[in-house]
């Protein structure tokens, strides 16, 4: 299939497609006649795999190592279960930080009693940081 058509089998924009071909992260496709790319189903699986990881949160890197590991199927998959182990503790942290956030910001929301910006809490919060609750 040409680049197009992989771009749409996988709902990949085509300019990431090369970028994950200059990367290495997807081999690079053999040239027709006409020199256009030309790609197989393993380009899709791998494509496929490279784009749920990306949505997962995966770094560049990681990726990389999950490749590396799915490349080479006889190999014990313990990094691949740390990668993704670290990965979810990231997550959780993430979470956790965007919870304090939420709670910091309804409290700021739920000040707001209207008027004039001169009297706004919901400023006078964002410009004085000894009202917030918690340290984010």
């Amino acid at each position: 299939m040409k680049i197009g058509e992989l771009s749409r089998a996988t709902g990949t924009n085509i300019e990431t497609i090369r970028y994950y071909e200059r990367i290495g992260l997807l081999p690079a496709p053999d040239r027709t006649a006409a020199n256009y790319r030309s790609y197989g189903d393993a380009h899709r699986s791998r494509l496929s795999f490279v784009r749920h990881s990306r949505e997962l949160g995966f770094t560049i890197d990681e990726i990389r190592s999950l490749l590396d590991l799915s490349d080479d199927p006889a190999r014990d998959c313990g990094e691949a279960d740390r990668i993704a182990t670290r990965h979810l503790e990231q997550v959780e942290e993430k979470i956790a930080q965007l919870t304090l956030l939420r709670d910091e910001l309804t409290r700021i929301v739920g000040r707001c009693r209207g008027g004039v910006a001169a009297d706004c809490r919901v400023i006078e919060a964002l410009g004085d940081h000894r009202h917030c609750e918690n340290a984010h």
